[in-house]
């Protein structure tokens, strides 16, 4: 299992706080929303070479967290 907080920071003076991978300015909600449009792990490696497969599970982690006791209602 990968643990989020070591792959993910928020940092005021990086990107005004949005969530990033560490020692990018790669945000979180890009790679899910590559992901959601159907990227593959091996499509966003090639686009961003400083990422690997442990920091795109750590955004899909972080998303579970963000959302794990949140209720929907229609």
């Amino acid at each position: 299992m990968v643990y989020w907080e070591e792959y993910i920071e928020s940092n005021p003076s990086i990107l005004y706080g949005k969530p990033v991978i560490k020692s990018t300015r790669i945000p979180v909600d890009l790679i899910l929303e590559k992901l959601a449009d159907g990227d593959t792990f091996g499509d966003l490696i090639e686009a961003y070479p400083a990422l690997d497969l442990d920091k795109i599970n750590a955004c899909l982690y972080f998303a579970a967290d963000a959302i794990r006791n949140e209720t929907v209602v229609k």
